[in-house]
């Protein structure tokens, strides 16, 4: 069995998208695939995913900084810090930054969807935002059920 991991503030996978940034703790490779968490700062006016049901996935939200809304099903929650949300797979949610200053929002994900992000990060990786057809293709492929 491997040692601890141990990270500080600051430290561990980072990745980029849609104005977000994400810091990723644990991945799939250090979880044995059980779960992913990543540190999401939010800018204000920061673009949501679009709103979508994960298939075979829970998603929890913690806030630990700024203002963060989450909409989970028929339920609109606008929460600072201490606030946690659980979704359950096949709830439709999406999330973004309620407030002035940047969201700080641990979200976590069982099992891990790491993968999913770095691709993600690839797809927003160009000059502008990526066409909306290629991003919901990409949520498809990883479980994730578009909600129009």
């Amino acid at each position: 069995m491997a040692g601890p991991i141990v990270l500080a503030e600051g430290e561990g996978e980072e990745l980029r998208a849609r104005g977000s940034i994400l810091l990723f703790k644990a991945v799939a490779a250090t979880t044995g695939g059980a779960f992913s968490l990543h540190e999401r700062i939010v800018p204000p006016g920061g673009r949501r995913p679009p709103a979508h049901r994960h298939t075979d996935c829970v998603e929890a939200f913690y806030v630990v900084g700024g203002l963060a809304e989450i909409v989970a099903g028929d339920e609109r929650v606008q929460g600072g810090v201490g606030t946690f949300v659980l979704v359950p797979g096949g709830v439709p949610h999406t999330f973004g930054n309620a407030g002035r200053e940047p969201a700080r929002v641990l979200v976590l994900h069982s099992p891990a969807m790491d993968d999913y992000f770095r691709e993600l990060e690839d797809l927003w990786a160009g000059e502008g935002p990526p066409a909306r057809s290629a991003e919901l293709e990409l949520m498809r492929r990883h479980g994730m059920e578009p909600v129009e």
